[in-house]
């Protein structure tokens, strides 16, 4: 599920291509984010791809070891048919040459339809500086002349998707049933959420209630839509509907 070491620390990555790839900035935020739109995804047959950023290395619980080992397990808990990590800095995401390629190496390798990676207004840092970094490399991945050594390619759309924030959405996916999926991708992730090291200390995720206010705005987006769960997700272009009615026949 995770890249494979060659050399001095170079990594080297398989290409597979998906239908769509979710890009995390730290191991658990695609779960907290779009964990259960992974699962309904999978379940009905799209190949999914994800891409973590950073090691979460400055994460104030758990090592490297045990974030790699819960990453590999909440993907196989979704069905996830490739996971990565692309060992960006924690806490240094920022918009640089360097960061641009990585991600346009990862989009042109897989070459998916669509892309779904962090909303750009987030209290997190790391979190904005994706949004921007991925923003900027979604485009840059679909330009001839910008060489990497695979063909160019461009997803048909981008979407952002909440990790801390949400805002009005422009659409929801209703993941009331895979939403106990969710729950259990969470749950891979022990080291954060709860930690039985005793020398763990405590932090924002592992307060009782950090799973409750991932569960409330999943919970808000559901009722709005008329079901139990929904994971939002924004698009920039305008969605085009065949009419204005709101099922079709």
């Amino acid at each position: 599920m995770r890249e494979r070491a060659a050399g001095a620390g170079v990594l080297q990555f398989f290409a597979m291509p998906v239908d769509l790839v979710v890009f995390g900035p730290h191991p658990d935020d695609i779960e907290i984010g779009l964990g259960a739109t992974v699962a309904r995804h999978t379940d009905a047959g799209y190949a999914v791809g994800l891409c973590d950023l950073t090691r979460g290395e400055l994460s104030s619980n758990g090592t490297l070891d045990e974030r790699r080992a819960e990453a590999d397990a909440a993907a196989r808990v979704l069905n996830a048919a490739w996971r990565e990590n692309l060992a960006w800095p924690d806490g240094g995401i920022t918009r640089t040459p360097e960061l641009i390629r990585s991600a346009v190496e990862v989009i042109r390798r897989h070459r998916p339809r669509a892309l779904a990676i962090p909303y750009w207004d987030d209290r997190h840092p790391d979190h904005r500086g994706a949004s921007d970094v991925l923003s900027v490399a979604a485009f840059t991945s679909g330009l001839r002349r910008y060489e990497t050594g695979e063909s160019p390619w461009r997803a048909e759309w981008i979407c952002y998707y909440f990790i801390n924030d949400a805002a009005p959405p422009s659409f929801v996916v209703d993941v009331s049933a895979c939403y106990e999926r969710k729950r259990q991708a969470l749950a891979c992730y022990r080291s954060q959420f709860a930690p039985r090291d005793g020398g763990a200390v405590n932090t924002r995720l592992t307060a009782p209630t950090f799973q409750q206010l991932i569960e409330s705005r999943d919970a808000q987006f559901g009722a709005l839509a008329g079901v139990a769960f929904a994971e939002g997700v924004v698009v920039k272009e305008p969605l085009q509907r065949a009419t204005l009615l709101k099922q079709v026949p």
